[in-house]
């Protein structure tokens, strides 16, 4: 895939040039300083992927976001993570902080891969978990949760919900898990649950929800089943939610 490297900084842009090597499939197609080097090398070169800084002399990197009809995949670059919600409501792809680490860069085209292959449809609604809008009923959704941003001191994902195997109520809080991550956000499981598709994500009992694709085998147990997840957690069923599970999986 091509990409345009834009930051106002040499160094960063070496850096990240570095970075790349180990991606071969990424082509450097160019690289901008400013915002208008950035619209004329995306009308030049058309690009699959831009890497786009923040904050620059003149426009920043949103700016050129916003005033963009057809922007092309973006992985947002910066030092600072307080922009990281207005990125994605943008619809950028990732939100990378410097210094830039390995693994997360290898996250993020991954995801630039996922979404070249198989295009997010134009309803699918992607906002924080922890924004107010996840405590509004499903009945003010424009259409399916599909990926939401989850934000964890200074560590950003964007997420598909499919991704998500279990979510943990932690007192006002909630325990997301997904891909080895269990980052903690400030709402409850109550105002989450709102949000999710109920024949996916199943309450298994008062504090933890479970993704119903994500699991490996469940077992009775006295007062219920216990659910194995795929990936090694374990969750009782309630006696309560036992009759429900049952009839959702028809067994």
């Amino acid at each position: 895939m091509r990409a345009i490297i834009v930051d106002d900084e040499r160094l960063a842009r070496r850096e990240l040039r570095r970075l790349l090597d180990a991606h071969p499939d990424v082509e450097i197609a160019g690289e901008a300083r400013n915002a208008d080097d950035t619209e004329d090398m995306l009308e030049r070169y058309d690009p699959d992927l831009l890497f786009l800084d923040i904050q620059m002399p003149g426009r920043s990197g949103l700016e050129i976001l916003e005033g963009s009809s057809n922007p092309p995949q973006t992985i947002l670059t910066t030092a600072f993570d307080r922009y990281a919600v207005r990125g994605f409501e943008l619809n950028a792809v990732d939100y990378l902080l410097k210094p830039i680490a390995p693994e997360r860069l290898a996250e993020a085209l991954r995801r630039v891969r996922e979404r070249l292959q198989q295009p997010t449809p134009s309803n699918v609604v992607e906002a924080p978990l922890d924004s107010p809008v996840a405590a509004a009923p499903s009945s003010l959704r424009n259409g399916p949760l599909r990926q939401v941003f989850v934000r964890d001191g200074d560590r950003c994902w964007l997420v598909r919900v499919e991704e998500i195997s279990l979510l943990r109520s932690e007192g006002n809080y909630t325990r997301v898990v997904f891909a080895g991550n269990q980052p903690l956000i400030p709402r409850s499981l109550a105002q989450i649950e709102f949000r999710l598709d109920p024949m996916t994500f199943f309450r298994a009992n008062r504090a933890e929800i479970v993704n119903l694709r994500r699991v490996a085998s469940i077992t009775p147990e006295a007062d219920g089943y216990n659910i194995a997840l795929r990936d090694g957690a374990n969750v009782s069923v309630s006696r309560r939610q036992a009759k429900l599970l049952r009839d959702i999986l028809a067994f």
